[in-house]
């Protein structure tokens, strides 16, 4: 071997090595097929993933949650068409249509410019960057952060403060944040936060403030939709529309009635959700 060779074996050996010290290159999506992202991490580096496949869901397919529906349709059209909208928390009963809500919106706006984008809970202090990573981009972005609640002294907690109102940084007009959560405040609530003081000597000294800190996040959201458990007639009337999509005949829907408030019982719940998994339940045993 000459030299030479032996000169360029060893750079290859010595660049190799080197790569693996190197960060990794992250994708760039490419924004003319991107309408759903997800941020992902790797490496240590964050990037958008596209999603190759997004949930069909239109508005119509979401039945008795109609004054919800209306907040969030009326925010979200004025914030497409580049007027004043705000950051929505969107919190209550499990199953009744909050994530599917937001994901709504996406099918039905998509085609006005708006892209939503998934933020997973362990990355929101990513969230600063996220938005200077879209600040420069002419779409409208909705960061969705889904199922949303924090323990005491997550780090997320505050990063998600600063995202939402309290950076020195004014907030971009082309990111809006919406977020689902079961818990009003985003944090668990005690009995002692009640309290005006408290006889234990490791207590806080000043339990106000501390009710004060735990719901300061909430407020910073300028739109709260509430959203409730459904009745017995609602729960049905969820579960006919499913399974009039689903392409069962009006006979097959009545004669569901009594099997679908069984799988209510049994699953403890009268959600859309539920009312979503029997109807795909009894209309894949159809024949």
């Amino acid at each position: 071997m000459s030299q030479l060779d032996q000169f360029l074996s060893r750079a290859e050996y010595l660049l190799n090595r080197l790569e693996a010290y190197l960060p990794p290159v992250v994708p760039t999506p490419d924004w003319r097929l991107a309408t759903a992202l997800r941020w992902r991490k790797r490496g240590g580096q964050g990037y958008l993933q596209i999603v190759k496949h997004t949930a069909k869901l239109g508005f119509d397919d979401l039945q008795h949650i109609t004054p919800q529906k209306e907040m969030i349709v009326q925010n979200t059209k004025q914030f497409v068409q580049g007027k004043l909208a705000n950051n929505v928390l969107l919190t209550g009963a499990r199953g009744t249509g909050k994530s599917s809500l937001i994901k709504a919106c996406l099918h039905e706006f998509a085609d006005q410019g708006l892209r939503l984008i998934e933020v997973d809970k362990a990355d929101m202090a990513d969230l600063p960057d996220i938005v200077d990573l879209l600040a420069e981009r002419p779409e409208k972005f909705i960061l969705f952060c889904d199922d949303l609640s924090f323990e005491e002294g997550e780090a997320g907690y505050k990063a998600l403060k600063v995202a939402l109102d309290g950076s020195i940084s004014a907030q971009s007009e082309n990111v809006l944040i919406y977020a689902t959560s079961n818990r009003r405040h985003l944090m668990p609530e005690k009995m002692s936060d009640n309290a005006s003081y408290t006889h234990d000597e490791d207590g806080d000294l000043h339990p106000g403030e501390t009710v004060e800190e735990k719901i300061s996040l909430s407020e910073r959201f300028g739109l709260w939709v509430s959203f409730y458990p459904f009745k017995q007639d609602d729960y049905l009337d969820i579960v006919a529309h499913w399974l009039r999509s689903f392409s069962c005949t009006p006979t097959q829907i009545e004669a569901a009635r009594a099997d679908a408030l069984r799988w209510a019982l049994q699953r403890g719940s009268r959600s859309g959700r539920v009312a979503w998994q029997f109807a795909r339940d009894y209309a894949g045993r159809q024949e």
